[in-house]
């Protein structure tokens, strides 16, 4: 059984009295009338929702793996979303680190406000593209759940860790999480996404390689209905991977700054943030914690609407009359500008040198790698260790599946989970200060 059309109830016919008005007016030419198929959002009024033929929505959805009737108040795509909301693997989200540990401060951004910043830049892209909102949402709050304890250190820990039974990959996690490990349902295991926000979650970074971490993860899946893993997916997937690039980016440049990491003179020298500044300075705020926000509001700014800008003229010109016409389009259609493009390269790298390889952050990720690493090995040979319900699970497994069980027991940790079962399980545990 197929999930019905969506489109119906939230995304019928815009309201014809809302109209541009003014200078706005005169910039809509003739053609993009409001809702046509050479409208791609210019014509839209402030806030106003109206998705195309290309969005997702327009079509019935490819169904569940798992049957179940339709919900009456929601869209199929919305159930998705609140199913990620409504997860365990979400609220773990809470104590993960981004780039600094939990208890290095109470403002700096963890994997769960990191996400919802990425959703809510994902929602106001995908309106502005007249795409549909629900869809790339769900992904953009699903993107890392499958992400280990301290961020990337965790994730370098459990690949190596596993080298021998398939390595970790946080991608491939992620669709272990919403279609093995979640088990909150009577039904069936994880959270028997629609195909669309599953085909999302697997390609939203572009095609991949069909022997990769994440082809291997979605096996199951393929068995039921294939992702087309070698083709681009549907433009709301290819807006929340690059709505994940524009919060990483500004977030990561508000907690360097707060960690006294990198300063605002470093960021005049960035062809993005520089010339900013200025704007920033004029404003002659109270303090520089304002300053900071200031700079990145309107970084923000500057990405969302080159992002809107540009993916529209690819959309002109590749004209679409359907979501399948994005994805077989053998190219990304959702994108940055050439010279923004690299400019937010640049920023990545300068990111990359002044923070994410600081000494002070690397130390702390080295000891905290220890410990992932730590707890995998000692699981491994005393799998009684773990939670009670884990080591009944690793009875009778080979070493392979053993493996895999012990790392989908510690990816799924939080920070504090790891560093207090290391206290417990060991007399030293590095300082993570």
């Amino acid at each position: 059984m197929q999930v019905s059309s969506m489109q119906d109830r939230r995304c019928g016919q815009p309201n014809q009295s809302l109209r541009p008005c003014g200078k706005r007016a005169a910039n809509v030419t003739k053609t993009a009338i409001k809702g046509g198929s050479n409208d791609y959002g210019e014509a839209l009024a402030p806030g106003e929702r109206s998705p195309a033929s290309y969005a997702a929505s327009a079509v019935p959805s490819r169904g569940r793996l798992t049957p179940e009737p339709e919900c009456t108040t929601r869209s199929p795509f919305q159930r998705d979303r609140d199913r990620i909301l409504h997860s365990t693997a979400f609220r773990r989200l809470t104590h993960k680190t981004q780039v600094f540990l939990y208890h290095e401060g109470d403002h700096y951004r963890t994997r769960l406000t990191h996400s919802l910043e990425v959703a809510q830049i994902a929602r106001t892209v995908a309106r502005q593209l007249r795409l549909d909102e629900d869809l790339a949402e769900a992904i953009a709050l699903a993107h890392d759940l499958g992400h280990s304890p301290f961020g990337h250190a965790g994730e370098r820990a459990l690949d190596k860790a596993m080298h021998d039974f398939g390595g970790f990959d946080h991608n491939a996690q992620s669709l272990r999480v919403v279609t093995v490990l979640e088990r909150k349902y009577a039904q069936f295991d994880g959270l028997n996404f629609t195909w669309e926000t599953l085909e999302g979650l697997a390609k939203h970074n572009g095609p991949v390689s069909a022997d990769g971490a994440v082809a291997k993860a979605a096996r199951r899946i393929e068995n039921w209905k294939s992702l087309d893993l070698a083709s681009w997916p549907s433009a709301e997937a290819q807006v929340a991977a690059l709505a994940d690039d524009i919060a990483y980016v500004t977030h990561d440049i508000d907690d360097g700054l707060r960690a006294h990491l990198i300063t605002v003179a470093d960021l005049e020298q960035q062809p993005l943030s520089g010339p900013l500044m200025g704007s920033v300075r004029a404003l002659h705020a109270q303090d520089e914690s304002r300053s900071i926000y200031e700079l990145t509001r309107r970084l923000i700014t500057i990405m969302i609407a080159d992002l809107v800008s540009e993916t529209r003229v690819r959309l002109a010109a590749l004209a679409p009359p359907s979501p399948d016409d994005i994805r077989t389009a053998g190219r990304p259609i959702v994108g940055f500008s050439g010279a923004l493009a690299k400019n937010v390269i640049d920023l990545k790298g300068f990111l990359f040198a002044r923070v994410y390889r600081h000494e002070h952050v690397m130390h702390i990720m080295r000891n905290a790698e220890r410990i992932v690493a730590d707890l995998f090995q000692l699981y491994l040979t005393r799998p009684e260790e773990m939670a009670p319900a884990w080591h009944v699970a690793a009875q009778g497994l080979d070493a392979r599946r053993r493996a895999r069980l012990i790392a989908d027991f510690v990816a799924g940790m939080t920070d504090r989970y790891a560093i207090a079962e290391h206290r417990r399980l060991f007399d030293d545990t590095p300082d993570l200060l």
